[in-house]
């Protein structure tokens, strides 16, 4: 472990921004080339990619976004993991699987899901007791957590999920330091140890995630004196970003890129406006190279008070799928995106379907100057195969929620 002092796991978390970014510039080349050059499944997805002209985050939009249906369509051929893992020195151990069929792989030793950081950061140190209350049936959560625990020196209780007695017995036994789990079940533990009259008072870390973290939740765990903190991660990835300071931005991991999209698409969206988050993870044994999450959220300006430098983000925002049928057709982001990139003055548009007499209407609003005149029914029409209603309304009006398709029925 190459720790810098005791506030951080590892030098890479205080660097510049200058130096993490010529770090980055400098690897992605050699993360394109292994990808392209010892994977079968990127060998047609980065064909016309020459991966000495990706070299810097802005450059990454020249490659396609890889979507989990791709993923699944690749395992399909080229099994366990669609031929995204590097074809020499395979160092995998496990087989996880994952809602789809998706399967991940797993390794020991190693800290694939980079989750040591994230424990650290919430004041997980050697020689406490974790309960890892992750699933250890299939998915990958609950090795990925005791992976993480096991690098900073943590004891670990492979507590696994429910049995909701046997957890709070375990954790009075055995003094129980640090809750590892999704937000809702370390409650449900404390009430049955208030139930059967045990101390669970050496709790007072909660290291959670795999669900929203509501306040009251978290207000229920701090009156306990229990310090709850989230992670943002999936099973195709691990953790992407963290929370170390409670209800601030979450820090991105340092062992990815983080690209926010308009969905539907893989251009980048301006500064602080919500789109779906793609992950380029820098994992050599396993490059997944601008892997659309689905999921949306926006960078947040600044850097943590915590003294860690990476770029922040606001946390969830909803899915990125909001494709809705429209009398019978479907309507999607990406055809929105269309639109907008045939009209340079349009600065964005937001489709609102409504039910009206218990038939579909559809009104796009579009944010162009007051003094704009073009008429853009039928270059809609053509795009979208749809009648709809255009309003026109000034710059900055829409609200910057990351919603492009409005559904109000």
């Amino acid at each position: 472990m190459a720790e810098l002092k005791s506030d951080f796991f590892n030098k890479e978390e205080v660097r510049t921004h200058d130096s993490r970014l010529s770090d980055i510039n400098t690897f992605l080349p050699k993360l394109l080339k292994t990808a392209k050059e010892k994977t079968l499944g990127f060998k047609d997805h980065l064909e016309s990619i020459d991966p000495h002209e990706v070299r810097c985050i802005e450059d990454l939009q020249k490659i396609p976004v890889l979507r989990k249906s791709e993923l699944a369509n690749k395992q399909k051929l080229f099994p366990p993991f669609g031929g995204f893992e590097r074809t020499e020195e395979q160092r995998t151990t496990h087989f996880f699987q994952s809602p789809g069929p998706i399967y991940e792989p797993g390794t020991r030793g190693l800290d694939w899901g980079r989750f040591a950081p994230f424990l650290y950061a919430t004041g997980v140190r050697k020689g406490m007791v974790l309960q890892n209350c992750f699933s250890y049936h299939l998915t990958p959560a609950g090795m990925m957590f005791e992976e993480g625990a096991l690098k900073i020196g943590t004891k670990v209780i492979p507590a696994g999920t429910g049995q909701t007695e046997l957890q709070a017995k375990a954790a009075s036994f055995l003094k129980t330091n640090v809750y590892a789990g999704t937000p809702d079940f370390l409650f449900k533990i404390l009430e049955k140890g208030d139930e059967l009259n045990l101390d669970l008072s050496n709790i007072n870390i909660a290291c959670v995630g795999g669900g929203p973290l509501f306040p009251d939740l978290r207000k229920a765990y701090s009156e306990r004196g229990i310090k709850c903190m989230q992670s943002y991660a999936t099973a195709d990835l691990g953790n992407i970003a963290t929370e170390t300071i409670e209800n601030e931005p979450l820090i991105v991991d340092e062992g990815v890129i983080v690209e926010i999209v308009f969905p539907g698409t893989g251009e980048h969206v301006g500064p602080g406006e919500i789109g779906e988050i793609l992950v380029t993870n820098l994992n050599l044994d396993y490059p997944l190279i601008r892997f659309a999450t689905g999921d949306m959220s926006a960078f947040a300006p600044g850097e943590s008070k915590c003294g860690r430098t990476n770029t922040r983000i606001v946390g969830w925002r909803g899915r990125a799928d909001q494709a809705a049928k429209v009398k019978g057709m479907f309507l999607r982001p990406e055809q929105i995106k269309e639109f907008i990139s045939r009209h340079k003055e349009i600065k964005k548009v937001r489709a609102e379907i409504s039910l009206v007499n218990n038939q579909d209407e559809l009104t796009i609003k579009i944010e162009v100057e007051p003094d704009n005149s073009n008429d853009y029914l039928s270059n809609l029409r053509d795009i979208i195969n749809l009648r709809a209603k255009i309003i026109k309304v000034k710059p900055n009006t829409l609200p910057k929620d990351g919603i492009i398709i409005d559904d109000k029925r």
